[in-house]
């Protein structure tokens, strides 16, 4: 079992900066993959940015690569999700997900076997 806590959703402005962070614990995570994802209201939740635990590996949606950063510390089990320069159609639920027994990164809702309870984030124009 993994345990996943976000934190740092909020309010932005658009051109602004939000860094969510997600706390894993629950067991060792060298052969695990995270992910980020985000639904925003009356959309179907999405991809966003993936990371594999031990080497690093990782990928992001088109609609934010350049602007998101995905990071691990190991030392302290969390995952980081540097945003910057928002949008406003950067805004929805961002949840956490993780999954066991795996060297890549995933961009499937499906692949991942825990998720976090999310954290809002909004960006005003």
């Amino acid at each position: 079992q993994v345990q996943l806590v976000e934190s740092g959703g909020g309010l932005a402005p658009a051109g602004g900066s939000l860094t969510l962070s997600c706390a894993a614990s629950g067991r060792t995570f060298r052969d695990t993959a995270m992910g980020w994802f985000r639904q925003a209201p009356g959309k179907e939740r999405e991809f966003v940015a993936g990371i594999q635990w031990s080497g690093g590996s990782t990928q992001y949606a088109d609609s934010v690569k350049g602007r998101f950063t995905i990071s691990r510390d190991n030392a302290k089990n969390t995952v980081v999700l540097q945003m910057n320069s928002l949008k406003p159609e950067d805004t929805g639920v961002y949840f956490c997900a993780a999954r066991q027994n795996t060297y890549r990164v995933h961009l499937e809702i499906y692949a991942y076997e825990f998720w976090g309870q999310g954290t809002q984030v909004t960006v005003a124009s």
